[in-house]
């Protein structure tokens, strides 16, 4: 046995048995978030985003996590953090201080600087249920006699110094927690964390009220994490049990819910660790920890042992890499968490200088996540629930400091156990030594890296524009073609000039579109048309990064919508704006008004109050064209207009949120960027056009409609969708793509789903993903409807059907699915013929490009199973 395992026999059989809840609370959908950035940010950073998903809280736990501090903010100096342990002892009874002290802190630690943290503000103004705990921290390291005598009792002296002393504050914090918590009905005090250069802070309410109680505003650190919503097992609605918690080095937040909870339990206590909080969230971490600080793994070998490789994905892997994960399956495969969950963990390694963020993924993929990166002069790695979270914190970072920008280079889903990247991802802060910025790097699970594209980058705002060399005459062009109406050319122009162009005569450009658009509304119409074809379009930036680029052009839409005359202001104008001050003011549009912006920045994220439910009260006066811009998130766009909504097209501009399109009969919707989770749930009819990816249950339940998605969806696509849905997904799907898809005979009005598994290279040029379909259970128990499957190189393999067969594409299958395609190109610039059906640049007919995955036949079926 390893002999810090076997330290802890004797300590854990002298402790008390913790009282076991029976009820268990539900499962969760939490929200989760945390970013890593070369350099300490503020604790309002992590506000933001926590903020932007409290829909997934419910006040009842929220908690959040930093590390890399700034020494002088803790009263301390460097040498200081980066040796001794930060000891935050949560004080539910303050009169246990004093005792928590004579037993286990004076006796065994010297204390070199101890702090109670002051609220900054009345939990009951924040409207918090139970008042936030008391917080005592000290900065400790252990009496060498005391660690010599524990080395001694514990056999533990061939190990290194350090490692003895972390053991010795781990277990005693255990310590401290079982006789001031776990073995009481009335708790009296908890450690939140024990680490070095890392803190937690949690309590029952939400995650953003963390920041506002303890006063973590200004506070600075180099990775925040943070959590909305109780814990799913153990004694809910309790400072206690909120996320994160705490190993040794590092903190944990998950989002899900395990199903083999005990079992688990049960594999940590034959390695001498009992549970004193009872939460899924906590086994998690003595996982982690276990793994990764007492077996010493590889970060590659902890994620295995949490989310094995399987089934096809393992059959992909090297062969040594086969061997090894054989290996520890059959070690671990019994104590891997099983159910959907979705974790973000904070690390510190001060000993070498460095801090991590990990994201890590279950392989069924039941909880949404997205990771970005944006490198620059400053660079920072988040992960969030949502991809509007990575937006928000992006927003209210710039805002600080303009060397982040509002736009990652980078976003990503992860596929869980995948053979291609694992499913996981590290973004690491390592200290330069010299006193030096940091640097900031990005791995997947088996340290390949992840960067973001070359190219200028800084957008410098503060200084004029300057004109490029060919400027008169772009100028002279642009005054002709918005004229003309000549918008498609006009892009196509501005793209060919854009690989001579630096950042500074980009946003000069911009600005005379700008400048021509407040001419007339004709004018102003056609030059919202060209910068949302330059938003939406993939093509080569040239020297620019493509990031910068798409700053400079939704910073111009925004102010030119900005600019729009406010509703009941009067004159003449096609289009009138109305934000949150002056939302009382709407009215039945005029004879001569025809579209209504909404600047959604001032609204709430859903509710009576949101945007969403100003749409269909100005749809309800009359309004049928609808422009809305400056979204942070705001959900359910769209929805609640009832039946036949014909005639209505909603434009959308910013960081949408969830349920967008949901349940809509008839309207149109565009989205000018990527999507969010569960949009078009039930969608019955309409169009809707998402320029980017979208997010979780992409279309759960929907009757028909006709959709079209220029990148990814991520799990789950169009489960249980019936009816007449017709759907083009340009991206690939990462898993069960139409499962239990009942859309009948796509010949006879049934529904149909085109993957055409390709990508934009950073040069905007179209390239062929690896595997048009990369996971498992392709139109899984699928009854009816089809999909059809761009794979030229015929790489989907059988084993990835469930279900479903291969059949060869016909004739009439072309016809009914071409008219989508070119509606495709149309939406997009994907050509039917030089993008999709020519292969290394020969022409190919459509049956050797596009494969037909239908359902099989119910007689089918019940011969395998009488087989």
């Amino acid at each position: 046995m390893d002999p810090i395992i076997a330290s802890r026999k004797e300590l854990f059989a002298s402790l008390s048995e913790p009282d076991r809840l029976t009820i268990d609370a539900q499962e969760g959908g939490c929200g989760v978030v945390g970013f890593a950035a070369s350099v300490p940010v503020r604790g309002r950073h992590i506000f933001e985003p926590s903020f932007q998903m409290r829909n997934r809280g419910n006040g009842k736990g929220g908690g959040i996590a930093a590390a890399g501090f700034i020494p002088e903010q803790l009263g301390v100096d460097a040498q200081t953090l980066r040796e001794q342990y930060i000891l935050q002892v949560a004080l539910l009874d303050p009169a246990a201080e004093n005792e928590v002290e004579q037993a286990f802190i004076h006796p065994c630690l010297d204390v070199s600087h101890k702090t109670r943290l002051f609220p900054e503000t009345d939990w009951q103004a924040l409207g918090l249920p139970v008042k936030p705990p008391d917080i005592v921290r000290y900065f400790v390291r252990v009496k060498p006699d005391v660690l010599a005598k524990f080395a001694a009792d514990k056999a533990l002296g061939e190990l290194a110094d350090r490692m003895v002393e972390d053991e010795f504050i781990f277990q005693n914090s255990f310590r401290i927690n079982d006789q001031f918590y776990a073995s009481l009905g009335e708790k009296r005090a908890f450690v939140l964390s024990h680490a070095r250069n890392l803190m937690i802070f949690k309590i029952v309410g939400y995650a953003e009220d963390v920041v506002r109680y303890y006063g973590l505003e200004d506070f600075c650190a180099q990775v925040w994490i943070a959590h909305q919503r109780y814990p799913t097992k153990g004694r809910v609605w309790h400072p206690g049990g909120a996320h994160p918690f705490i190993g040794m080095n590092e903190a944990l937040v998950h989002n899900g819910d395990f199903a083999n909870y005990y079992s688990v339990s049960e594999y940590l206590s034959q390695h001498n660790l009992k549970q004193q909080f009872l939460t899924d969230t906590e086994v998690s971490v003595q996982l982690f920890d276990l793994w990764s600080r007492v077996y010493k793994y590889p970060l590659e070998y902890v994620i295995e042992a949490m989310a094995p490789t399987t089934d096809l994905d393992f059959d992909q892997l090297p062969a040594e890499k086969r061997r090894v994960y054989r290996a520890i399956q059959a070690m671990h495969v019994h104590s891997s968490p099983d159910g959907p969950w979705f974790f973000i963990i904070a690390r510190s390694d001060p000993d070498h200088d460095k801090f991590q963020l990990l994201g890590i993924t279950d392989t069924s993929m039941l909880r949404p996540q997205v990771f970005a990166i944006q490198e620059g002069d400053v660079s920072i790695g988040l992960v969030a629930s949502e991809k509007q979270a990575i937006d928000a914190t992006l927003l209210s970072l710039a805002g600080d400091d303009p060397r982040f920008r509002l736009v990652a280079d980078r976003y990503w889903n992860a596929r869980g156990g995948s053979h291609t990247d694992g499913g996981a991802f590290a973004f690491t802060v390592q200290a330069s030594g010299d006193g030096g910025a940091a640097m900031l790097t990005c791995t997947d699970k088996f340290g390949r890296p992840i960067t973001a594209p070359p190219g200028e980058f800084r957008v410098n705002t503060g200084v004029e524009p300057r004109a490029p060399q060919s400027g008169a005459q772009l100028v002279r062009r642009l005054e002709e073609g918005l004229a003309e109406g000549n918008t498609y050319e006009l892009m196509g122009l501005i793209t060919g000039e854009l690989t001579t162009l630096g950042l500074d005569h980009f946003r000069w450009v911009c600005r005379e579109i700008e400048r021509i658009a407040g001419q007339d509304d004709m004018r102003f119409e056609r030059a919202l048309k060209l910068l949302t074809y330059l938003n939406d379009r993939r093509y080569d930036c040239g020297a620019m990064r493509r990031s910068s680029v798409l700053q400079i052009i939704r910073a111009t839409i925004d102010r030119l919508l900005g600019g729009v005359t406010p509703i009941g202001d009067g004159g003449p104008g096609l289009f009138r704006r109305i934000d949150w001050k002056t939302r009382h003011r709407l009215e039945m549009p005029t004879s001569f008004e025809n579209t209504l912006v909404i600047d959604a920045k001032g609204f709430a994220p859903e509710g009576d109050d949101c945007d969403a439910t100003l749409l269909v009260k100005a749809f309800q006066t009359g309004w049928r064209r609808f422009i809305v811009y400056g979204m942070i998130g705001q959900r359910f766009t769209g929805c609640g207009f009832g039946p036949e909504s014909d005639g209505v097209r909603i434009d959308i501009y910013g960081s949408s949120g969830d349920y967008l399109a949901s349940g809509i009969d008839g309207m149109e919707i565009h989205v000018h960027g990527s999507g969010q989770d569960q949009l078009g749930q039930i969608l019955k009819r309409g169009k809707l056009v998402v320029h980017g990816d979208v997010g979780q249950t992409f279309m759960y339940g929907a009757k028909g409609g006709e959709i079209y998605v220029l990148g990814n969806t991520a799990g789950r696509p169009l489960i249980n969708a019936a009816g007449r849905p017709r759907v083009v997904i340009n991206g690939t799907s990462l898993d069960f793509l139409a499962e239990s898809f009942m859309a009948g005979d796509p010949h006879q009005g049934g529904g149909f789903v085109i993957l055409n598994g390709i990508q934009f290279d950073d040069r905007g040029h179209i390239r062929d993903l690896e595997s048009p379909y990369p996971g498992s259970n392709l139109f899984s128990l699928a009854s009816g409807g089809a999909i059809f499957v761009r794979d030229p190189y015929r790489k989907l393999l059988p084993e990835q059907l469930n279900g479903g067969e291969f059949a060869e594409l016909t004739g009439d299958d072309w016809t009914l699915i071409l008219p989508y395609l070119e509606a495709n190109e149309h939406l997009f610039g994907i050509s039917v013929k030089r993008d999709l059906l020519t292969v290394e640049h020969v022409r190919r007919a459509p049956r050797e490009v596009y494969r037909k995955v239908r359902a099989v036949r119910l007689q089918v079926l019940g011969a395998k199973a009488k087989k």
